[in-house]
């Protein structure tokens, strides 16, 4: 049953990336949405959920927010190891990075960060089903909603680093898998729920970094609009709509 359901994750996913690749000519509005949509997946689905399995505070700070300093202190680091390490050869400005700051990499980084977000999204799928019928069908809706997002900001992240399409796609469709798979190896083991928590609050950090320092600023230097910004909130306003229907 929890594979069965992680198919509609699939084609949720794919919907996603599918809708970010026929607006290129609305590019900042694209990219407006999709930092307002991964704003709204950490602070109101993954810190939240982290911070509830992670287990016990470390020296008086929940270890969730711990881990999502870390994951977006990985993010920034990762990125600018691979600027330095592009810009190099080239006798680049170190500051820029190659090719304006976005380095093809990190883009692939971070989308392999989002597939390995989606094999969670259908490890929680599984584990929920293990639980109950109930617990299965509450998690299921909450996941394949907020997929259209992660297939849409997988997509957006991918090309927005300068890979070449076919990239982006390849990366989109692993992503609509991922909870396939991540579903099916639920049959063989359960997952400790502390060690859940603690892979949402790190990932989440590294998702809020790139939504920050990336993926806004790039959407209001060429248009720094109205639309832009309503795009933004209204990316927001859709994950809370969903977390409020799936409570």
């Amino acid at each position: 049953m929890a594979v069965f359901v992680a198919l509609g994750a699939f084609v949720m996913t794919l919907v996603g990336g599918w809708t970010a690749g026929r607006v290129t000519d609305r590019r900042h509005l694209v990219l407006g949405l999709a930092g307002g949509l991964m704003l709204g997946v950490v602070g109101l689905d993954l810190l939240p959920e982290a911070l509830e399995a992670a287990g016990e505070p470390v020296f008086g700070v929940p270890a969730a927010l711990l881990l999502a300093v870390a994951g977006f202190l990985f993010a920034h680091s990762v990125e600018r190891l691979l600027a330095l390490r592009r810009a190099a050869p080239h006798g680049a400005d170190v500051a820029g990075g190659a090719a304006g700051g976005r380095v093809p990499q990190v883009g692939l980084t971070a989308a392999a960060a989002m597939v390995g977000h989606s094999v969670m999204d259908g490890v929680a799928i599984g584990a929920a089903f293990q639980v109950g019928g109930g617990m299965g069908a509450a998690v299921a809706v909450a996941v394949i909603a907020h997929d259209f997002a992660d297939g849409f900001n997988t997509y957006t992240i991918t090309k927005l680093y300068g890979n070449a399409r076919r990239r982006a796609v390849a990366m989109l469709v692993a992503d609509a898998l991922a909870p396939v798979v991540g579903a099916a190896s639920t049959l063989l083991f359960t997952l400790p729920e502390h060690l859940l928590g603690g892979y949402l609050g790190f990932f989440g950090g590294a998702l809020l970094y790139l939504a920050a320092a990336e993926i806004l600023p790039e959407a209001h230097h060429d248009h720094p609009a109205r639309s832009t910004l309503l795009c933004t909130v209204a990316g927001a306003g859709f994950i809370w709509l969903v977390v409020g229907l799936a409570e």
